[in-house]
């Protein structure tokens, strides 16, 4: 089990990046909101992925592998995923699940995602986090070829967007009770 952590675990060392396009891309990005929430409350809804689908502009639903195993270290969970462009599914394994952080990896190690929850005041920071992994990258090329560099820069921008409408959302259920 982890000890406490303010700030959510990133590995800095990835990102930036120069893809072969000659662009450069931010491969982790974080965003961070007070929630007028007690922590143990905040981490339970962010835990659910369940209702990522309520909170997210292109998740539209989650649901557990197994219903039975719930927000632990090593469960995996389904997602549905939508944009304009496409529709598509995604398997992640939670890789921390401590009452302060909780974390997955999508695709069997190519993207980090998770949310941190720290004290603050009366209520909580809450912060969630995105970092496209080495495995990822080199899955990209491989799955996209001369497009992989476009394909990565469209996912960092999503993040970028996604993650504070995320966050909004997640701030208004808490705070509504």
């Amino acid at each position: 089990m982890r000890g406490f952590a303010a700030e959510p675990v990133i590995d800095n060392k990835y990102a930036p990046v120069v893809l072969n396009s000659g662009a450069v891309a931010d491969l982790q990005f974080s965003h961070s909101v007070f929630v007028a929430l007690d922590p143990d409350s905040v981490y339970a809804l962010v835990s659910d992925v369940t209702r990522m689908g309520d909170w997210s502009p292109v998740c539209r639903a989650c649901w557990w592998d197994d219903p039975e195993a719930g927000p632990v270290a090593g469960a995996w969970f389904t997602g549905r995923n939508e944009t304009p462009e496409r529709a598509w599914e995604t398997r992640s394994q939670v890789v921390v699940a401590d009452g302060r952080e909780f974390v997955w990896e999508v695709n069997g190690g190519w993207v980090r995602w998770g949310f941190a929850v720290a004290p603050e005041g009366d209520g909580a920071r809450l912060t969630e986090h995105w970092q496209l992994l080495p495995p990822g990258v080199t899955g990209f090329h491989d799955r996209y070829g001369a497009d992989a560099d476009a394909q990565i820069a469209e996912r960092s921008v999503a993040a970028h967007t996604g993650i504070p409408q995320t966050l909004a959302a997640i701030k208004r259920t808490a705070e509504a009770g």
